[in-house]
């Protein structure tokens, strides 16, 4: 039994990839056509904390696709280890409140080696620029359906193309 689920959580992780690529592919565009290209890609490493579920260390990717100043669309895939063994893959709106500060929300899954949630989140970021690079601290606050809510912090490096 542990194997299907393990094929399960392989599956997802496809999927989230999947997500991802095909976001990349739809949003994108010539980059002499806007001021700062809409696109932006950066890879997340940081700390979840689920209460009695556990925690465990975090690394992840997220895709962003400017479709105005105020707003982008895009995706993020998460992977937790430790206790928490846990993939997470969702689909998010950035709110651009200003040209640093950003609300993260968005539905998702979160799969485990024993179940599957749906999880939504609530986060924010604050976008450090330098070089061409973004650096980010994040908090988002993931809330699981009927389990409860987990925490998740860390720093992000990306880059617009």
């Amino acid at each position: 039994m542990k194997t299907i689920r393990l094929n399960s959580h392989r599956l997802a992780l496809k999927y989230g990839f999947l997500l991802l690529i095909l976001s990349v592919q739809a949003f994108s565009t010539n980059a002499s056509e806007h001021e700062h290209s809409p696109n932006h890609i950066s890879l997340f490493i940081g700390h979840t904390d689920f209460s009695e579920h556990g925690n465990g260390e975090t690394v992840g990717i997220d895709y962003e696709y400017r479709v105005s100043p105020l707003l982008g669309l895009g995706s993020v895939v998460e992977y937790a280890f430790g206790s928490l063994d846990a993939l997470t893959v969702l689909a998010v709106a950035d709110i651009h409140l200003t040209d640093q500060f950003i609300i993260q929300v968005g539905p998702g899954y979160e799969y485990t080696s024993e179940h599957e949630f749906f999880v939504s989140r609530l986060g924010a970021l604050y976008e450090f620029r330098y070089s061409g690079y973004t650096f980010s601290p994040q908090f988002h606050f993931d809330y699981h359906e009927g389990v409860g809510s987990s925490k998740v912090a860390g720093l992000a490096v990306g880059f617009d193309f």
